[in-house]
């Protein structure tokens, strides 16, 4: 896994979860206020081991981490658009 694929599937992840705490208010609320979160991917080694290395550079910096173990995300279509038409002038 590349830095480049490393850093983009964190922004997506990222993103998820903040949709996810949108819905969720009470799993925010157990956060830290200032903590790093750090996502895991149940079935993915490599990009756990990176999201790691960058959890214990924060740990080291004194903040605190917390890890979210998920197993991945559901496919999503690509548009949430219902029927769309065309509509020739």
């Amino acid at each position: 896994m590349t830095e480049k694929e490393f850093v983009e599937k964190n922004i997506r992840l990222s993103f998820e979860f903040s949709k996810y705490l949108l819905e969720h208010p009470e799993l925010e609320e157990k956060i830290p206020e200032g903590a790093e979160v750090v996502i895991l991917l149940e079935d993915d080694p490599e990009f756990n081991k990176k999201a790691k290395l960058l959890a214990e550079k924060s740990k080291k910096e004194g903040r605190t981490v917390v890890f979210v173990k998920t197993k991945g995300l559901l496919p999503t279509s690509a548009s949430r658009l219902i029927n769309p038409e065309l509509v020739m002038t």
